[in-house]
C-alpha cells in the first residue's frame, strides 16, 4: 500500500492510503478511535475513484503516526485470530 503524507504538525497527520476504499477505512478509523489518546480519525473520499484521505488527530499525548500502527496491529492479529479459528473449524 502507498500512502502520501499531506500534512504533519504535533497532533495531526493528514495522509492518503492510494487503493482504498471504504470497507479499509471504515475497518481502520473505528481501531484508531478505539485508542483513548486519539481526538479525531476520519476519512474522506471525494470522488468515486479517488483514493481515501485519512486525518487522525490526538490529544496531544500521542504521534499519531504511533496511533496508526497501533490501529494497524490490532486488526492484524485479529485477522490472524480469524484465520486460526477458521483452520482448526475446517480440521474439525
Amino acid at each position: 500500500m502507498d500512502i502520501k503524507i499531506l500534512e504533519r504538525e504535533g497532533d495531526k497527520v493528514r495522509m492518503v492510503l492510494k487503493g482504498q476504499g471504504h470497507t479499509f477505512m471504515n475497518a481502520l478509523t473505528e481501531e484508531i478511535l478505539s485508542d483513548p489518546a486519539v481526538d479525531v480519525a476520519k476519512y474522506v473520499i471525494k470522488f468515486q475513484f479517488s483514493d481515501p484521505e485519512l486525518l487522525v488527530t490526538t490529544k496531544g499525548e500521542k504521534d499519531p503516526f504511533l496511533v496508526i500502527r497501533e490501529a494497524c496491529a490490532r486488526i492484524t492479529a485479529q485477522c490472524d485470530d480469524l484465520i486460526e479459528q477458521v483452520r482448526a473449524a475446517k480440521t474439525a
